[in-house]
């Protein structure tokens, strides 16, 4: 029996393979994933302050992750202002939409669960 978190994975790679477009990788989903929870708690984010999240990778890379994210339309990269060399990271309608999305999936997974465990008796 296959718990909530397989069946999850699941229906993750299923849309991976009906979508004929590029796929985010782990890294992408990962910064797409932080920049949606600090917009959830309404932080604003800077390019700057993304690129020093060492612990996902170099410096370069996640600039080039970020890159990636903006040019596949999850965000915006907005210039400040006051200084057009500080650059706001914001999530677009398709990162709401892929958030959603996941979130959909993650529901299902679980009432799978839920509706099996009903149907099972347990065994003592």
């Amino acid at each position: 029996m296959p718990n909530a978190y397989i069946r999850f994975l699941n229906l993750i790679d299923a849309l991976d393979r009906m979508n004929p477009g590029r796929a985010l990788d782990c890294l992408e989903i990962q910064l797409l994933e932080y920049i949606m929870q600090q917009d959830s708690r309404k932080i604003p984010l800077l390019v700057g302050e993304l690129i020093d999240l060492s612990h996902l990778g170099s410096q370069a890379t996640l600039h080039g992750r970020l890159k990636n994210l903006s040019v596949l339309g999850y965000v915006k990269l907005v210039a400040d202002k006051a200084d057009a060399r500080k650059k706001s990271v914001i999530p677009t309608k398709l990162a709401i939409k892929y958030v959603q999305f996941m979130s959909d999936c993650l529901e299902k997974a679980l009432k799978g669960i839920v509706t099996q465990s009903r149907s099972h008796k347990p065994s003592f």
